[in-house]
């Protein structure tokens, strides 16, 4: 009855860590899923941000083109204007598809700095006041620069973070299939090493009598 008692307590100890063992696999699997989608996102953003530097060196050339124009002293006032007004009309073209990039709320605070300059200079063109638009141009520009820094610092932090996040969560998953080997063996040899150990009967010695 003794022994018994034992095999039974040892088959409830085995019984526990495989539902252990089944616990940590979810966990592990969970885990794993969790480190590729967050690793996988926060790539797809970097990669948006390459477009935006893309944008923001457009967004570059047509503020020094307007800039430029707007100081030339020997162009007429009407070649000036229609030069202007065709540069904008690609500028705010920019704009739609830099508003569809991911951006931080920081991100957005400049950008709409830089749109405002951007209408501002609209409103300047009909006045024919070039003085005022390459004043805004330089502002603008100004804004771009520091609209620059910031993605690419931004973007460095969240692939930085994100590849911190994945390692982690690497390093979480590898431990848990490590415990799994362990309470794996534990298991095998709770329900199976010990019954076969139970089961091998050792023979008694022949009787002198």
């Amino acid at each position: 009855m003794k022994d018994l008692k034992k095999y039974s307590n040892k088959t409830k100890a085995a019984f526990i860590l495989l539902i252990v063992m089944l616990l940590i696999l979810l966990g592990n699997f969970n885990t794993l899923q969790n480190s590729k989608n967050v690793n996988k996102n926060i790539n797809e953003i970097y990669k948006d941000r390459l477009v935006v530097a893309h944008y923001i060196f457009q967004y570059s050339k047509e503020l020094h083109f307007i800039k430029a124009e707007a100081e030339k002293l020997d162009l007429s006032d009407n070649i000036k204007k229609d030069e202007i007004i065709h540069t904008l009309s690609i500028i705010h073209n920019i704009d739609d598809l830099y508003a569809k990039t991911v951006l931080t709320n920081k991100e957005k605070q400049y950008f709409d700095i830089l749109l405002s300059s951007c209408k501002e200079i609209d409103k300047q063109v009909a006045n024919k006041n070039w003085s005022k638009i390459a004043s805004l141009s330089h502002d603008a520009l100004t804004t771009l620069e520091s609209l620059s820094q910031i993605q690419i610092q931004e973007g460095k932090a969240k692939l930085a973070s994100a590849n911190a996040m994945y390692s982690k969560n690497n390093s979480l998953g590898q431990l848990q299939i490590a415990l799994l080997i362990i309470l794996g063996g534990i298991t095998f040899y709770l329900l199976i090493v010990k019954k076969i150990k139970r089961s091998i009967k050792i023979p008694e010695p022949p009787s002198m009598n």
